[in-house]
């Protein structure tokens, strides 16, 4: 059962924990020929976890809900989340293979991948309420890289425990009219947008159309992010707010929008106004994209507030 929450600042994400396996190659093969491959990395990633060291790195105090296999790279991911900072005590450990992405990325930077759940889609909605502590959380961050009812279960027993649900819904799918009076915060691509609002998003008007149907479906704050555009921000209160993005040079996009969701989720959680919390997210997610890897790339407090002070410096 749900412990009732007191209010406070830490985070808890509920999501996905996966082994990312990219391997490079010229081109990608044709059915059924073999090509070599110019070498393979191995990231710790899975949304869900992403968001987790995001937050931690940029200051928070976080904890993870999720699951992992049985297997060696099981040790891997929970490992990478405690060196980031993350409280792994409600990561499950469940029987077969962890979750796994298999990346295939050719030399133009294109990619195909094969994304399997293993243990994260064995994340039942019993596991995750006898794992949920609500004490001291300012929010609940959820993704949908776990089943859709696990998900559904935590946005009931936060709002029963009033703590913040946040959702990113990524892949994108709709959500009941039911649960979006539920959700604080929805956190979407221009792509996520159109699913879920179902109003087409080919630019920044067509954002700012799906932010103000779902605000008057019931969500009380909608997050828009457009990538090179920046992002912007909209509350049922009437706030309305565009934040520019930072020009930098792009190596990998991977992980930039989780990082981007942790750190304005642990802005937040300090207190943080929500214009400097989406600049100071948006100074993290420019810094992540400047490295290679999901959590890998993603950066600590100290060096999103020296980004920040830079950029105000050259102005």
């Amino acid at each position: 059962m749900s412990r009732q929450a007191s209010g406070g600042s830490r985070i808890l994400v509920a999501g996905s924990i996966n082994m990312d396996i990219v391997s490079r190659v010229a081109r990608f093969p044709e059915p059924g020929e073999t090509i070599s491959g110019r070498g393979t990395s191995y990231h710790a990633g899975g949304k869900g976890a992403n968001q987790a060291a995001a937050a931690a790195k940029a200051g928070a105090a976080c904890s993870m809900l999720g699951a992992v296999g049985g297997d060696p790279f099981g040790d891997a991911l929970v490992a990478s989340l405690e060196d980031a900072g993350v409280g792994v005590q409600s990561v499950l450990t469940k029987d077969g293979t962890s979750g796994l992405a298999i990346i295939t990325v050719n030399e133009g930077g294109e990619n195909h991948i094969v994304l399997s759940a293993g243990a994260n889609g064995l994340l039942t909605a019993e596991d995750a309420l006898a794992e949920a502590d609500w004490r001291g959380v300012y929010a609940v961050l959820l993704q949908n890289e776990i089943p859709w009812e696990t998900n559904e279960a935590l946005i009931r027993s936060a709002g029963e425990a009033g703590v913040r649900v946040w959702l990113n819904p990524a892949p994108a799918r709709e959500v009941s009219a039911e649960l979006l009076p539920l959700l604080d915060t929805i956190i979407v691509n221009e792509t996520e947008a159109a699913a879920v609002s179902g109003l087409p998003v080919p630019d920044r008007a067509g954002a700012e159309a799906a932010a103000a149907a779902l605000l008057a479906r019931g969500a009380r704050r909608v997050v828009v992010t457009l990538g090179e555009q920046g992002c912007l921000c909209a509350d049922a209160a009437g706030e309305r707010l565009s934040v520019p993005a930072y020009a930098v040079e792009a190596v990998d996009t991977t992980a930039a929008g989780d990082t981007f969701i942790g750190a304005f989720a642990a802005a937040s959680a300090a207190g943080t106004d929500t214009e400097a919390a989406l600049r100071f997210a948006a100074a993290a997610a420019a810094i992540a994209v400047t490295r290679p890897g999901a959590q890998g790339s993603i950066p600590s407090r100290d060096e999103i507030e020296a980004f920040l002070a830079r950029e105000r410096a050259s102005l």
